[in-house]
């Protein structure tokens, strides 16, 4: 059987306009491969609803899981939930058991629940909430998709939380082999190489060091005896 397979949906103009980097996608990309998810797509779109509701409605249909970051805070641009409301037809708005969480995190830190942070509550009817431990305002999941805060370590938290509740389905393992040659004098052999072996994954991922052109060729597969007698063949083919 296949692997369950998955998109990002990364969003936020800050991110588009390079202010901010995105870290998000490399936590994801690795946890999803630790319990047999494939993460297949990332989209990064911008504080436009507009666009935010016809990925998530793409991305929903095409893939298992869907993982969005960013815009769940309280600030006027903040407007992911709205729009997951209306891609799925959801009604949305402060929710009792969001509001609870909230209330309780604000008493303790002696700071008022206003307005501003009373949005932090306003989630879709249908939805279920996921788990803030680090500053307690909740993401949520609705259908397949899964709608988490942009702030690394609160998103790490959110993933970390939604994980356990899903399917996964074979982690994949890797090895990877250093080749100090350019990747024209490689193509035709790891070329070659990769025919023969249909069922496992095989890259080249190019650099240069002081001068020295070099690749760093992966092979990938569920089956670790697989793998590991791809990487001996790999390594006879490339033996310096």
């Amino acid at each position: 059987m296949p692997n369950p397979t998955a998109a990002m949906l990364v969003i936020g103009d800050e991110i588009l306009s390079g202010r901010t980097r995105d870290a998000n996608m490399y936590h994801l990309a690795g946890r999803l491969t630790e319990i047999g998810i494939d993460l297949c797509e990332v989209r990064i779109v911008s504080d436009h609803s507009p666009a935010i509701i016809a990925a998530v409605q793409a991305l929903s249909v095409e893939y298992d899981h869907v993982f969005t970051s960013g815009g769940i805070g309280p600030t006027h641009d903040d407007i992911t939930a709205d729009c997951i409301a209306a891609a799925f037809g959801d009604t949305i708005d402060v929710r009792d058991d969001a509001r609870a969480l909230l209330q309780a995190h604000y008493d303790r830190s002696g700071q008022d629940l206003n307005e501003a942070r009373l949005r932090m509550a306003r989630i879709p009817a249908r939805a279920t909430l996921i788990d803030n431990p680090v500053s307690t305002a909740p993401g949520f999941s609705i259908r397949n998709v899964h709608v988490m805060a942009g702030v690394p370590m609160v998103f790490h938290a959110m993933v970390a939380s939604v994980l356990p509740t899903l399917t996964g389905g074979a982690p994949l393992l890797s090895r990877t082999l250093e080749v100090i040659r350019g990747e024209g004098d490689i193509a035709g052999p790891l070329g070659a190489f990769a025919a023969d072996h249909p069922d496992l994954s095989v890259g080249s991922y190019p650099f240069q060091r002081n001068g020295v052109y070099g690749a760093n060729l992966v092979i990938r597969g569920a089956d670790q005896a697989a793998v590991e007698a791809a990487f001996a063949r790999l390594q006879d083919l490339f033996a310096a």
